[in-house]
């Protein structure tokens, strides 16, 4: 027993307190057991609910991993544009990195269940609008879900304000409409889409239909001239090309503008001498990287797991003689949220925002409001019951994972919101969410998994995220000596 605290502790390996205290563990045995509890009742229930307990299992992984990478975007831009330190952002670079490192073995196999997005200037739009929204919410999409795991309240009301806006934004239509282009009406009309999607009357199927699907969907291996399946376009196309030469500019430019000064003002007050030679600055180089070992690691065993889990789901999919988990649910006799075409969102690897868009639109079906006559939900996705929704045990299994993880690291602490921070993160939820509609994904879906996978989308979507980032830390710095200029002012000395 802890004398100061009266709190019974148990020292576990790697915890930063060294000293647990026991409800902590058992509340982490309790979650683990839990999901292990509806992995075995389901199977034994029928053998389908093995494809969902892949996504359950896989999601578990992933928050472990995030929250021990404390891997955030919205953490990262806001360290390296606020404060400039480039510790998180160089971690997500090198996690991208060692993903399609994995990403590249998997698709040699032909087992991948990537497929690429439609590339043009939208995403850079799409990747914008999600970079001002997820520094306003302080937390992107994927960050907040393991902060939820923390218990976080904001970041609750981060993913909520991202569901609710994905799930209105997707079925948005009235005044909208006379936004829409011609060219994007008729060109959507022209599709020939079910009579139940009615894709003329809504602003984002007509941007879909009309525009976002006439755009081409390529990878770097293909526009080298070949296939993704081979060896070269897997690692040279792909990876190389793709990847690893983009990000290693991308970490040189980091490393000029925000770490080589600390580096070398370190190395003259060592004894140094002041002028840097070329070795100097490899080392400077390799110094920057090998500071964000913690969040490096996490993304390899990310990496690690993402590729592991296509390899998987499309084994499962071989096996029981599917393309879509819509299959097997009806199967199952679950028919209800079920797309025109059959299926429901059933992505194959690490995926953000599309399943908690699908909780709400389920909600609001139930509600009577209808949302299955839209390209999102009804043609697409589907919004099938939260109960039976692969994807959406994946998302709460990653919040289950950040859970156990915080707990037997003494950083689980319920925080309440202050109404200033509820009011940040719906705005910037909001925005994350029409982000995420618009360029097809989150900073997971749309720049960590596409990028890792060679689709040049991805580093669309990125490059407008990192100037929405700049743009919103910028604000947010006007608006605190704005508001403290108010308090000093109000200050009677």
């Amino acid at each position: 027993m802890s004398s100061a605290t009266n709190v019974e502790t148990i020292a576990l390996p790697g915890a930063e307190a060294n000293a647990v205290p026991r409800k902590n563990v058992l509340w982490a045995y309790g979650i683990v057991g839990m999901f292990a509890l509806i992995s075995l009742g389901t199977f034994a229930y029928n053998e389908y609910y093995t494809y969902l307990s892949v996504y359950l299992w896989f999601g578990f992984i992933y928050g472990v991993c995030l929250q021990y990478g404390r891997f955030c975007f919205s953490s990262a831009f806001r360290d390296l544009f606020a404060v400039g330190v480039p510790r998180m952002a160089v971690g997500i670079m090198i996690a991208t990195v060692l993903f399609a490192l994995v990403g590249a073995f998997v698709t040699a196999t032909g087992l991948s269940t990537f497929h690429p997005a439609p590339t043009s200037f939208h995403a850079v739009v799409a990747g914008f609008i999600f970079g001002v929204g997820m520094v306003f919410a302080g937390g992107c999409a994927s960050g907040s879900l393991y902060k939820a795991g923390e218990g976080n309240g904001v970041a609750v009301i981060v993913i909520l304000s991202i569901s609710v806006t994905q799930a209105i934004f997707a079925d948005v239509g009235g005044w909208t409409n006379r936004l829409v282009p011609q060219a994007w009406h008729e060109s959507a009309l022209s599709k020939g889409l079910p009579e139940v999607i009615n894709v003329g009357d809504g602003w984002v199927d007509q941007y879909l239909a009309g525009y976002v699907w006439n755009q081409p969907v390529t990878t770097y291996a293909q526009i080298m001239g070949w296939s993704n399946e081979s060896v070269a376009g897997a690692f040279l196309g792909n990876l190389m090309i793709g990847v690893v030469i983009p990000a290693t500019a991308l970490l040189a430019i980091v490393y000029v503008f925000w770490s080589r000064r600390g580096f070398k003002n370190k190395r003259v007050k060592a004894g140094g001498q002041a002028r840097f030679t070329f070795k100097d600055e490899l080392a400077g180089y390799w110094t920057m990287i090998m500071a964000s070992k913690r969040t490096a690691i996490a993304g390899l065993v990310l990496g690690i797991a993402a590729g592991l889990h296509m390899f998987v789901i499309q084994g499962l999919r071989v096996k029981f003689g599917v393309k879509n988990a819509g299959t097997l649910l009806e199967r199952m006799g679950f028919d209800f949220g079920i797309s025109v075409n059959g299926t429901v969102f059933d992505p194959g690897y690490w995926y953000v925002t599309t399943q908690e868009a699908q909780w709400v639109g389920w909600v609001f079906q139930k509600l009577g409001s209808e949302k299955m006559d839209n390209i999102y939900f009804g043609f697409v996705n589907g919004i099938p019951n939260p109960a039976i929704n692969p994807a959406d045990w994946m998302s709460l299994a990653l919040i289950g994972g950040a859970a156990v993880m915080a707990l037997l690291h003494n950083e689980f602490k319920f925080k309440k919101p202050t109404w200033e921070l509820a009011t940040w993160a719906i705005i910037g939820g909001a925005l994350m969410g029409i982000g995420s509609r618009l360029g097809l994904g989150c900073n997971v879906g749309a720049f960590f998994v596409r990028v890792s996978q060679g689709d040049p989308s991805g580093w669309l979507f990125g490059l407008g995220m990192i100037g929405g980032a700049y743009i919103g830390v910028k604000f947010f710095n006007w608006w605190t000596e704005r508001k403290m200029a108010k308090e000093f002012a109000s200050c009677d000395f």
